[in-house]
């Protein structure tokens, strides 16, 4: 088989993403919007149909639906701050200013929240073209064009699900917390610089940053499973995923901790070993296997298909087991250490408590417990905001009963 250059597999491995799929969307829409719009309009160039049904078309179809309306809102209140100030002053250095100033108070006052900035440029973008008593009008229905093109596509052309690349987020940061532990356990043999263990701290506090990213990942493929036609089990999916993170974010502080408590053991040991070999050997071991559970959890919480979770689940229990296994190897050996050198005892014990704290939070129980209890919340939650919609279901599902 000839070799693929690599280019080529990038534009293809590109063109598979969501990405892809979201930019060739607002292009069809934003050309289909300057379409209609020519038909419709007496304007030649009538490009405020295809620049709205650019922002309106967004990433997902909840995002559409919910800040499509705040979004035309913005550019129609633009739009008629621009006519005002047209009629009465025209361009001028000061009527811009003032233009400016009154869009973003006026934006606020209608509440189009993060679209205030759009206020003032649709203002703007009107307030400068020649005739602008009639053409803001024509701006004005080139806007609801643009907005019900962008509407009407992403309810016809259901936006990409981008579970896919919130699960490649959270894989990677377990791999991530993974490397940081295998590296760990790999410096426990032998003396270990206080500036080594120090820099490993500092790697273990800069996975705050990967979760901030992975939670923006997360939001953005809740927001995709939100009324997608597409997808079937979308509360589901949101709350495996949310879960999931959450406990991979308890790893990471645990993990911060785990540094901090060798790095104060470093400190005391400038001049020996950290450990004696034999408890290195088990630590590493132990490290390694806590490090293949994180991996095998996040496998398990990003796995779509039944008979893959299923396999993930045994992964994950028989790291679990594992891990137990040796976390309790390490333990006897330390006493032994402790007993014969009482030096830092409680270093000891802090470092099996945080393992056994990671342990905890991935293991299969805690998990199927957290997500009964957000499943619960979730539908008090609804039944709370939607009480007749909560009725109703509760009606229907007791006429199911009844029927034979």
């Amino acid at each position: 088989m000839p070799d693929v250059p690599e280019p080529m597999v990038k534009l293809v491995r590109w063109t598979t993403e969501p990405a892809a799929a979201q930019i060739l969307r607002s292009t069809a829409a934003a050309v289909i919007a300057y379409v209609t719009a020519v038909q419709l309009t007496p304007q030649p160039a009538p490009l405020t149909a295809p620049l709205t049904a650019l922002l309106v078309v967004q990433v997902t179809l909840y995002s559409t639906l919910t800040t499509g309306i705040r979004r035309v809102n913005s550019v129609v209140v633009g739009v008629l701050i621009a006519i005002g100030f047209s009629a009465l002053v025209g361009l001028t250095w000061w009527s811009l200013g003032l233009t400016i100033f009154s869009a973003l108070l006026i934006g606020r006052v209608v509440r189009v929240g993060e679209f205030v900035v759009e206020v003032a440029i649709s203002a703007m973008l009107v307030l400068g073209v020649t005739r602008v008593a009639d053409t803001a009008w024509d701006r004005v229905l080139e806007t609801l064009i643009g907005a019900g093109v962008g509407l009407l596509f992403n309810l016809l052309f259901a936006p990409p699900v981008w579970v896919q690349s919130a699960g490649g987020s959270i894989e990677s940061l377990a791999r991530r917390m993974g490397g940081l532990f295998r590296d760990m356990g790999g410096e426990l043999a032998g003396h270990l610089p206080v500036e080594r263990a120090a820099a490993r701290l500092h790697d273990a506090r800069r996975v705050d940053h990967d979760i901030v990213e992975v939670d923006a990942s997360l939001r953005q493929a809740e927001d995709s499973l939100r009324w997608n036609p597409r997808v079937r089990e979308g509360v589901l999916s949101r709350i495996v995923l949310r879960t999931g993170l959450d406990t991979l974010e308890i790893c990471a502080v645990v993990l911060r901790v785990l540094s901090r408590t060798l790095t104060d053991l470093a400190k005391h040991r400038t001049e020996e070993s950290l450990f004696p070999d034999d408890v290195a050997a088990e630590l590493e071991e132990l490290f390694d296997h806590v490090a293949h559970a994180i991996e095998s959890f996040a496998v398990l919480i990003t796995t779509q298909v039944a008979a893959n979770a299923q396999s993930a689940e045994e992964q994950l229990a028989q790291a679990l087991t594992d891990s137990v296994a040796s976390r309790d190897r390490t333990a006897q050996l330390l006493l032994a250490k402790v007993r014969e050198h009482p030096r830092q005892w409680q270093l000891h014990g802090a470092l099996l408590a945080e393992v056994d704290r990671i342990l905890d939070e991935l293991a299969v129980e805690k998990r199927s417990e957290r997500l009964v209890e957000e499943l619960d919340r979730y539908s008090r939650e609804q039944s709370d905001r939607h009480p007749w919609l909560h009725m109703i279901k509760k009606r229907l599902g007791s006429a199911r009963a009844v029927l034979p």
